[in-house]
């Protein structure tokens, strides 16, 4: 594996300047598109999956956070409220107390439910200095979370297919997970004392990981201060392992917030509040696939995802037009004609498509293909390898060819 720290700025995608300040990067035009086109995929799969998208705002009074237990259980890891006026406003560290309020906002039917509440939201942190490196711990994250509103008959089902939807992306995306980890409260005043939701909650969670037939190990001390969690594992360059996707079952916060429904009794209900999230902080996701692929990103990720090379002036004409045309596809595609071919190739390694149009292409209206993993292709006329590359970039995965 490599670093992304090294490898990230090197291929451009991030950087960090002392005057935005420790744990702020910013993302390059080339990073912008891995992250976009990650955020794009997860927001696919979510709605595929019956999501419905929300934004809420990244304060919020110190007040909401003191009803949602972070203040008292996590405002070390917050950074200090703002004077606002006679209030006081704090950066949020985490999406649930917003998504409690959206629910609270309207009625809810029991009919309505499962309701399956996602945003792509910024996040913050009091990281300190010590801990803070490239992308992986930074103060201002961009999280991908959901919140399931359901009833308790509804829970596992929900945790069960958070999780397998957590293990579709992995696979499109390919990211490999180092380990499952069930995570459990430990001693001390860290955790909501309320020993019997603990218990129902964990063994909830047991219940989808043993139904799952996933490996898994326990952990104390290493739950949420609301509830027990399923933690997927990753493991970096250096080997430290870090948390990327979790599922959680939470009867806290629904309390706290007073939620309910309309039974079919028509009496009201408390909702079990399921929080998941696919791919985590985006930051981290980015770096791990950094890492993982080398800057070789899947097709669907990678910031140019065809170079059209002309062997020499004569082919360039034909070159553009099919820059023109994969573009107009909308595939990430430019010519690269400056240079020996052999060099122009190697300077393209990390690029998924390579488009060869020499003499012989350039007579016979043909494109010789080389894909990134060595593999040459028979050529194909320009039509026919737009449509089979927009093909694979639409079908997400990590195959470069549809006989892969």
């Amino acid at each position: 594996m490599y670093d992304h720290r090294r490898l990230g700025r090197e291929l451009d995608l991030f950087d960090t300047d002392p005057l935005m300040g420790a744990g702020l990067p910013y993302w390059l035009p080339d990073g912008a598109i891995v992250r976009h086109e990650l955020e794009e995929y997860v927001r696919e799969l979510e709605r595929a999956e019956g999501y419905r998208h929300v934004y809420s705002p990244v304060l919020g009074k110190r007040e909401l956070y003191e009803i949602s237990g972070h203040w008292s259980h996590y405002s070390e890891d917050m950074f200090p409220p703002m004077k606002l006026g006679g209030e006081e406003v704090v950066l949020r560290p985490s999406l649930c107390p917003h998504h409690a309020l959206i629910y609270r906002s309207r009625s809810h039917s029991y009919r309505e439910l499962p309701l399956r509440i996602a945003e792509l939201g910024g996040m913050y942190r009091s990281e300190l200095s010590g801990v803070l490196g490239g992308l992986t711990r930074v103060r201002a994250i961009q999280l991908n979370d959901a919140h399931i509103f359901c009833t308790l008959d509804q829970a596992v089902e929900e945790a069960r297919t958070a999780l397998n939807l957590i293990t579709r992306a992995y696979a499109d995306l390919g990211i490999r997970a180092s380990r499952h980890r069930l995570s459990l409260p430990g001693d001390g005043g860290k955790y909501v004392a309320d020993p019997a939701l603990w218990r129902r909650a964990t063994a909830m969670l047991r219940e989808v990981l043993d139904g799952s037939g996933i490996a898994y190990e326990s952990a104390e001390g290493e739950a949420a201060f609301y509830g027990p969690k399923i933690d997927v594992q990753i493991a970096d360059a250096a080997g430290r392992e870090a948390t990327l996707s979790t599922v959680q079952i939470d009867f806290h916060q629904p309390e706290r917030f007073d939620l309910h429904y309309i039974g079919a009794d028509g009496a009201k209900h408390r909702p079990v509040m399921v929080h998941r999230s696919v791919v985590g902080s985006v930051e981290r996701a980015v770096a791990h696939l950094v890492e993982e692929h080398g800057g070789a990103f899947p097709a669907g990720l990678a910031p140019v995802q065809m170079v059209v090379l002309p062997v020499s002036e004569a082919q360039a004409g034909q070159a553009y037009d099919l820059v023109a045309r994969a573009v107009a596809r909308g595939l990430r595609a430019e010519v690269s004609a400056e240079g020996s071919l052999g060099a122009r190739i190697r300077a393209a390694r990390l690029v998924p498509y390579q488009a060869v149009i020499g003499e012989r292409e350039a007579a016979g209206d043909l494109v010789a293909v080389r894909l990134r993993d060595g593999r040459r292709i028979e050529p194909l006329a320009p039509a026919e390898l737009l449509d089979r590359v927009a093909a694979r970039v639409e079908a997400r995965g990590t195959a470069l060819w549809a006989d892969a």
